[in-house]
């Protein structure tokens, strides 16, 4: 049974939110806190009043959503708006329960004086607690014209479902997706590790400065690198060393159970959690691997049909993503009986079973996770993996005509810098479709070599995991032309 609340009491608790009507200030433990790159991609959508949406902040559990909310409080009051103009709600506080959107909104403006035709700006966060959250946030666009809603959620899978459902042409989306390799240098203080040297190039519309990266650091760039892998996806978890000593604690209590536990099976109906939730460890444990329905269903013991749909949920949940095959000639196969799927975070493997050292045997295969996690902060990521009978490519690139625009090996081993002969498989592969230069990672060398008249960079794993997520946020921020169109770095320019 519903508890009632009085009105005096869910008013305390608003002015208990909202701090800054009396200070002027957010909360210190959130003003101190270092801004993630993606807040200069926020802001601009949160101030925009020009054409009439709400703004839905959503992704993964724990990787600084709220924060960002109030960051974004703090730079309008800044700007010169009135505190008192702001106004934020916690859904999931228990106070607000069975209170609509509107009746706060109501609320608020009877407490404040304030009428409808005031600008003022509504942040709801956790908005996935609140039932039929998207048609009562529809309603408040078409009914409040000078208002700005935002609303923030955890639950990213309910809240994008429900989004296009219901909010076309009302609702304007922006995913936070986990840090990037270069936000958790930043924000622990460490990307003095990067060298950054500007070098000028030129094309057909004139000359331009280009980032180069490099590092003298290279082995404390890979302990950073092997910590970012075991913790660095989520802000909290890389500035704590409480929760770094047992992120199994954290990650699993905090984010896993309750998506799996309470997300998505509210959301899709699932009865058998426990098998959604061995499902979910197979996956974790072999992220990076190969796989095929057969081989997840013989190991999982789930059944075809429902791992199918299982991978859907977790997909939309942004816990793991899938990438398909294509054969030596760029194709994709008519049956998609082989895949690869990749953790969003290399962190959720860690936390599941145990940190890794990088001596580990299948340190391989989370250094390929955490380098194809810095892609998701790419609109358009079109990567697929290649093998045929003989041979493999780890990354291929390709166009929307379906022509590789570039390949790489994700290694972690310094072997084919001194055994270049052994890259056959890269080299035929890129012969055949004309790409005239190519990449593989490596523990810490830094070289170029001429292959049978094409040219391999090789680049420790750390440094281009470094250089993609910054490439790409940098792109999302400045739009510089050191990426091409389709937001993936080039090879050329990231060696």
């Amino acid at each position: 049974m519903a508890i009632k609340f009085s009105e005096k009491q869910v008013l305390d608790r608003i002015y208990f939110e909202n701090p800054w009507w009396e200070t002027g200030e957010i909360d210190t433990f959130y003003h101190n806190m270092k801004k993630r790159e993606y807040f200069n991609l926020l802001f601009p959508l949160v101030k925009e009043r020009g054409i009439k949406r709400a703004l839905i902040l959503m992704g993964p559990r724990r990787v600084g959503k709220t924060v960002l909310l109030y960051q974004s409080i703090q730079e309008l009051i800044n700007e010169g708006l009135k505190p008192k103009e702001i106004c934020f709600f916690s859904i999931e506080t228990p106070l607000f329960n069975g209170i609509s959107l509107e009746e706060l909104v109501n609320l608020y403006l009877k407490t404040n004086s304030k009428t409808t035709k005031d600008n003022i700006y509504f942040l709801f966060d956790e908005i996935q607690y609140l039932k039929n959250w998207e048609v009562h946030l529809k309603s408040l666009v078409d009914s409040y014209h000078n208002f700005k809603f935002i609303v923030s959620g955890s639950a990213a899978a309910a809240l994008k479902l429900k989004s296009h459902e219901s909010g076309a042409g009302r609702f304007t989306e922006f995913v936070l997706p986990p840090l990037t390799f270069q936000e958790f240098l930043k924000l622990t203080d460490n990307e003095s590790l990067i060298d950054t040297t500007w070098v000028e190039v030129g094309d057909d519309e004139g000359n331009f400065l280009k980032p180069h990266y490099s590092s003298s650091k290279v082995k404390k760039l890979n302990d950073k690198f092997i910590e970012y892998i075991n913790f660095g996806g989520y802000p909290e978890l890389s500035l704590s060393e409480v929760m770094k000593s047992d992120p199994g604690r954290y990650i699993r209590n905090d984010i896993i159970d309750k998506v799996l536990l309470r997300d998505l099976p509210s959301l899709y109906g699932i009865n058998d959690i426990q098998e959604l939730n061995s499902l979910f460890t197979y996956l974790a444990y072999h992220s990076g691997s190969e796989m095929s329905l057969d081989e997840i269903s013989r190991n999982s013991g789930v059944a075809k049909n429902t791992i199918k749909k299982y991978i859907t949920y977790l997909e939309a949940a942004f816990l793991i993503k899938v990438i398909h095959r294509i054969d030596q000639n760029a194709k994709r196969f008519k049956r998609a009986n082989f895949y690869k799927i990749y953790l969003t975070n290399s962190a959720l493997r860690s936390a599941l079973f145990s940190p890794i050292s990088a001596a580990d045997p299948l340190i391989g295969n989370l250094v390929e996770t955490a380098i194809f996690s810095q892609w998701q902060h790419s609109q358009n990521m079109q990567l697929y993996y290649a093998r045929w009978n003989s041979g493999e490519i780890d990354f291929v690139s390709l166009h929307t005509d379906q022509k590789p625009l570039w390949c790489i090996e994700l290694k972690w081993s310094n072997r084919f810098v001194h055994k270049p002969h052994e890259l056959k498989n890269l080299k035929n592969f890129c012969l055949k479709h004309k790409l005239d230069n190519t990449m593989v990672t490596t523990i810490d060398i830094i070289k170029e070599i001429d292959l049978n008249g094409i040219q391999v960079n090789f680049i420790p794993a750390s440094l281009y995991c470094y250089t993609v997520g910054k490439n790409l946020v940098t792109r999302k921020n400045e739009k510089i032309k050191s990426i091409d169109d389709d937001g993936i770095p080039p090879l050329s320019e990231i060696h």
